[in-house]
């Protein structure tokens, strides 16, 4: 008998696939969940960082930032250690006479905050974050409003505790649907504000994010709040390579009236990479778990496919008694199992990309070529090493005792 060739092979493992459509989907099952499931976490993995990228970009780059509390541990990462976290203070009005003596050509932006209440004709919504800041805090953050949106509140609104607010431009929709809010009054809570602009949109990720803040100037939220504590203040360098010496100063200068554990210097680098390093483990950790269905779905095709040499028993008897040779029987097994493995790897490379289009509009989810090339990789791996010992046990069938089997 003439050794087959593989195409003859892999015809014959076709047709047998073929033989029991619903058969050959269920046993695909468990790697079309797996496939499916990487594809998508690493996908709203991906998006996330992309996200956190671009929100950091529309802040602007060299940013300095001084926050109550021990963010970070000794290694750069961020501080899991609830006495240090909670070991805070307060910053206050003579901190930044302190900053700007010290650094007396760069932006200093003190920033406080509160939550309000905010109305405007029969619209109300709760819990908005009203952020008290300068005048320069718009031109520094990048939050200007653009041409025709109206414009930020100067240095002699900070001065006399002027009502007059930026919206974002969440916020603004919120408030005002379709209509122009400029030059509009709102009531927070229950003081009469005037809008004299909207903020550039920085885009948001389920809920508004800085698209649902409102700005307003230092002296009127501190007035609103009852105190004149400020919660965070950020300092622009001028270049990159300013950045390092710019936090070591300013640390060095808080530590003459603050402990070292109650308050934190990082720059807007440091702070991305924390966070990109933390959504990069959660992804693996996720990916990971989700990848445990490939596993099972392995184990599930194995399991079919010995059911299909006892199924098939006297078939490769047969075929060993006019001649087969056993590495030919070892091969079109084996074929099989990693074609129903292919074959949801692809049904699932098929389900994670819908998904993704899916959620996008609420999730700034990514496909990325390397996880489709990894979840595919690995599906037909799964297919080869589960295929194995059923692919063994049909080449290794007694011819004889085969055609006798009942």
């Amino acid at each position: 008998m003439l050794k087959p060739s593989f195409t003859d092979l892999l015809k014959s493992s076709v047709r047998s696939i073929l033989k029991n459509k619903s058969r050959t989907i269920l046993t695909s099952l468990g790697i079309i969940i797996g496939v499916t499931s990487v594809i998508l976490l690493t996908s709203i993995g991906n998006g996330l960082k992309n996200y956190i990228n671009q929100q950091f970009e529309s802040m602007g780059s060299n940013l300095i930032m001084l926050m109550p509390g021990k963010m970070f541990d000794d290694n750069g990462n961020f501080n899991q250690s609830e006495s240090s976290m909670f070991i805070s203070v307060a910053f206050d009005s003579k901190d930044i006479r302190n900053l700007k003596r010290e650094f007396k050509n760069l932006p200093i932006l003190p920033i406080n905050m509160t939550t309000v209440e905010v109305k405007h004709n029969t619209v109300t919504k709760k819990n908005i974050t009203l952020v008290g800041t300068t005048e320069d805090y718009g031109k520094y953050l990048n939050t200007t409003p653009k041409e025709g949106k109206g414009t930020w509140f100067n240095k002699e609104d900070v001065d006399k505790q002027s009502n007059v607010v930026i919206l974002g431009s969440k916020i603004a929709q919120d408030l005002f649907s379709n209509s122009n809010p400029l030059n509009k009054k709102i009531i927070i809570n229950s003081r009469d504000f005037k809008v004299i602009g909207i903020a550039e949109k920085k885009g948001s990720l389920g809920g508004g994010g800085d698209d649902s803040l409102i700005y307003a100037p230092s002296k009127t939220v501190s007035s609103m709040s009852g105190s004149d504590k400020i919660q965070e203040i950020v300092i622009k360098a001028n270049e990159k390579s300013e950045v390092e010496d710019i936090k070591n100063r300013a640390k060095k200068l808080f530590l003459k009236k603050y402990k070292e554990d109650s308050f934190s210097v990082f720059d807007s680098s440091q702070l991305l990479n924390s966070i990109n390093s933390i959504i990069g483990i959660l992804t693996v950790a996720l990916s990971g778990i989700a990848a445990i269905s490939l596993v099972v779905g392995g184990i599930g095709i194995m399991n079919i496919m010995l059911v299909s040499v006892t199924e098939r028993t006297k078939e490769i008897g047969l075929r060993k008694a006019i001649g087969a040779y056993p590495r030919a029987i070892l091969i079109q097994f084996l074929i099989e199992a990693v074609i129903l493995s292919c074959l949801g790897g692809l049904i699932g490379i098929l389900l994670g990309f819908l998904g993704t289009l899916a959620i996008n509009p609420f999730f700034p989810a990514k496909i990325t070529l390397s996880s489709v090339i990894l979840a595919f990789g690995v599906s037909s791996i799964v297919g080869i090493i589960f295929g194995v010992a059923p692919a063994r046990k049909a080449s290794k069938l007694s011819p004889i005792e085969a055609l006798r089997y009942e």
